[in-house]
C-alpha cells in the first residue's frame, strides 16, 4: 500500500503574488533596527536604508547586509566593495525616509554630519553605532545580494534610543 500525499484543492493554492504579499506582511511583524548603509569610492557615493542587517561572527567581526539589486546604491556598493552600517537613533526617522525613497544619491547626505573611518564610506556622526566594513563575499538571495562584510572599524555613541521599524512604522526603543 502506497500513501499518496494530500494536496489542497487547486482553488485554495495561493498564487505567487498572494504568497509574496503574505510573506511581506509576515516580515513587517519582525521589528528591526533601522540602518543607513553608505559607500564611497571609485563607484561613487551612495547610501540606502536597511533593516536586513545582522551579526555573523565576532571572530573576525563579521556582519551580513542584504542589498536589493534594483537599488540605486547597488552599482556603487558593488564597485566600491566597502560600506558603513550606521544604526539610527530615534530622531533619525526623516533621514531614514530620505535614504529609503527616491531622493537623489548626493542629496540624501544633506542635513547630517558625516565623517570617515578606515574604508572611506561615510560615517553618520550621531549614529548609535557605525560599523565600517569591507565586503568579503557576495551570495545570491533572490532579488537581493547577501553581502558578508568584515568589520574593520567601529564608532559608538552614548545614549539615545534606537530607531526600530515594526509593522510598517517607526518606533523607538
Amino acid at each position: 500500500m502506497h500513501a499518496t500525499p494530500l494536496s489542497p484543492p487547486p482553488s485554495i493554492i495561493p498564487s505567487l503574488d498572494e504568497r509574496k504579499d503574505e510573506y511581506r506582511n509576515a516580515m513587517a511583524r519582525l521589528g528591526a533596527a533601522v540602518n543607513i548603509v553608505t559607500t564611497d569610492g571609485p563607484g561613487g557615493l551612495a547610501g540606502f536604508a536597511a533593516t536586513a542587517v545582522c551579526s555573523v561572527s565576532d571572530s573576525p567581526p563579521t556582519l551580513l547586509v542584504c542589498l536589493n539589486r534594483a537599488s540605486s546604491a547597488y552599482p556603487a556598493v558593488k564597485a566600491n566593495q566597502v560600506l558603513c552600517v550606521n544604526t539610527l537613533e530615534g530622531g533619525h526617522a526623516d533621514l531614514s525616509r530620505r535614504f529609503g525613497g527616491k531622493t537623489p544619491a548626493k542629496e540624501r547626505f544633506d542635513g547630517a554630519n558625516w565623517s570617515l573611518l578606515e574604508t572611506g564610506a561615510p560615517v553618520l556622526d550621531d549614529a548609535l553605532v557605525s560599523l565600517d566594513c569591507r565586503v568579503k563575499t557576495v551570495s545570491d538571495g533572490g532579488t537581493h545580494d547577501i553581502l558578508i562584510c568584515e568589520v574593520v572599524a567601529i564608532r559608538e555613541n552614548d545614549g539615545g534610543q534606537a530607531l526600530i521599524y515594526f509593522n510598517r512604522q517607526y518606533h523607538t526603543l
